[in-house]
């Protein structure tokens, strides 16, 4: 069970200063969300940069593996429905359709080919010039069996938005056994298992505790959160967000065959 409680000014500026067992210490300036496939062949190339990405500390980096190529020869062991509708809603809400892989949407308000590291930089640069662009803190602490969830102070007006909570599989390493990438083993990092709702982010708005039993209980052992404006299905910027690691270091499932699996302030 979530649990919500509104969070007072005293009431940041006292965990800034407690000591807690985990805490996110980075204020990111950008996430990057790549969407991929195990059955698209340009996408390892682009899985591999991730995997790189992933040691920048001032990033928040997700893979969120599509399903919409499985009818290529072979069924995505990471695929997600929501991953495939979070992209597609992502296209009409730029109003350009552009989905495809390997895509790198850029803090909710670009896209960039995701094996390109220059564009990826740029558009990084691009959109760190917006003032609302991660301009939420967003912390992140794991304490006494709960994550908690709460929001720094910020000197810029707080748009409105919505709290998302992702669970991640830090490193999951997929032989892949037929299709465009037949006999390739990839590595897929900060893979996206679950999109959770929090709530709704306002100027007052409430902290969140969330048992961390719940976020590992798929084999997460990770997560993500942010506070996006839009809703599910128009996503708009990214207003903050950060990343925690929640103990277990690099764990990776082997997925084979016929495995039928379905921030920061400037």
């Amino acid at each position: 069970m979530v649990r919500c409680r509104l969070a007072s000014a005293s009431l940041i500026a006292g965990w800034l200063v407690a000591s807690c067992t985990l805490a996110s210490a980075a204020q990111p300036r950008a996430v990057l969300e790549l969407f991929t496939s195990q059955g698209c062949s340009s996408c390892p190339p682009a899985d591999k940069l991730l995997g790189e990405l992933v040691n920048d500390p001032s990033l928040v980096v997700l893979s969120v593996p599509i399903d919409y190529w499985d009818y290529l020869g072979w069924k995505d062991t990471l695929a997600s429905p929501s991953h495939s509708a979070r992209q597609r809603a992502y296209a009409r809400a730029r109003g350009d359709r552009q989905v495809y892989t390997p895509q790198i949407v850029v803090n909710g308000a670009t896209h960039v080919l995701g094996s390109d590291r220059a564009a990826i930089e740029h558009a990084i640069a691009t959109t760190d010039r917006s003032a609302t662009i991660m301009s939420v803190p967003v912390l992140l602490s794991a304490n006494d069996g709960y994550l908690s969830v709460k929001f720094g102070p910020s000197d810029k007006e707080r748009p409105g938005g919505e709290v998302w909570l992702c669970p991640l599989e830090r490193a999951v390493q997929v032989a892949i056994g037929r299709g465009e990438n037949s006999g390739r083993t990839v590595t897929y990092h900060n893979v996206v298992r679950r999109w959770l709702k929090l709530g709704d982010f306002v100027n007052a708005s409430p902290h969140w505790e969330v048992p961390i039993s719940e976020i590992v209980a798929d084999g997460s052992d990770g997560v993500a959160v942010m506070v996006q404006e839009g809703t599910r299905d128009k996503p708009g910027i990214i207003l903050g967000a950060a990343l925690l690691p929640l103990g277990r270091q690099g764990i990776g499932r082997q997925a084979t065959g016929d495995d039928a699996q379905t921030s920061g302030a400037k």
